[in-house]
């Protein structure tokens, strides 16, 4: 997955560098890669021109190999009204912070359209030559990469609670806290569920945590700070060994499929 937001960040670097054009290098399934890209990924990724040329060679690759994708317009509306949620916002909302920012919504709204198809053609084309690993694979990974499952030993919030979902989402949009009740709490982390834990992990500090149904309210948590270190059991790891072995594992498929794809393409070096 990292590396096809890789793939996503060169293609928008090359564009923006569009007009330092000045001769073409190599032709990839009959799109040109010109000097000025390969320089500007060098410049921008502080990599070598041999590693600049095959990244910018796996983009046109990966464009080749995208072009009969097709993703729904319902399913890129679906896709953005998701994405304003899970950030407190209405699409109206962020539509105009788009605008303020400079970004045109068909502009953004193609990007999404890219991603998802990108997203597609990932899971369809590599995710699904991946095998499942056995706990005994999950167990040596954890014990090779013990650094990556590490989390803090306590965290320092604010809890806010609410008597309806309503209310609480209109509480993170407007931060008006009529009706919204709060208290400071500090929590270790060995004694959150893992669903709360891996909420408040993933929110930075300043932050709200998604609401949470808690049955007679609707709880939010606004991440102050995390505080320690502590090392993970594997049992409580689990989820995160495994997603980090997937990771590994895609970016290892991604990299052998455009391999095996690159025996049989029609690339000229011209340069």
């Amino acid at each position: 997955m990292k590396k096809l937001v890789l793939l996503g960040f060169i293609t928008l670097l090359t564009l923006s560098h569009a007009k330092m054009v000045d001769a073409i290098a190599i032709i990839v399934e009959g799109e040109p890669i010109t000097t000025a890209e390969i320089r500007a990924v060098q410049q921008q990724m502080q990599v070598s021109k041999e590693q600049a040329t095959n990244l910018l060679i796996q983009d046109r690759l990966q464009k080749s190999a995208m072009k009969d994708v097709f993703i729904e317009e319902a399913d890129i509306d679906a896709k953005i009204a998701t994405i304003a949620a899970q950030n407190n916002l209405t699409v109206p909302k962020m539509q105009k912070i788009l605008k303020e920012q400079g970004t045109t919504w068909n502009n953004y709204r193609s990007s999404v359209k890219e991603a998802m198809k990108k997203e597609k053609f990932f899971q369809e084309k590599v995710v699904s030559s991946i095998a499942a690993p056995s706990e005994d694979e999950l167990k040596i990974f954890y014990k090779n990469h013990q650094e990556h499952f590490t989390i803090p030993a306590s965290v320092s919030l604010i809890e806010y609670s609410a008597p309806s979902e309503e209310s609480m989402k209109k509480f993170l949009q407007t931060k008006n806290a009529k009706g919204i009740k709060s208290r400071s709490v500090t929590k270790s982390t060995k004694e959150l569920n893992p669903t709360l834990l891996g909420s408040i992990l993933q929110t930075q500090n300043g932050s709200f945590t998604r609401p949470f149904n808690a049955g007679d309210r609707y709880i939010s948590y606004k991440v102050l700070s995390k505080q320690g270190k502590v090392n993970m059991p594997f049992e409580a790891a689990k989820g995160a060994v495994a997603a980090k072995w997937r990771q590994q594992q895609q970016g290892k498929a991604l990299k052998d499929y455009f391999e095996k794809i690159k025996t049989s393409a029609d690339i000229q070096i011209l340069r």
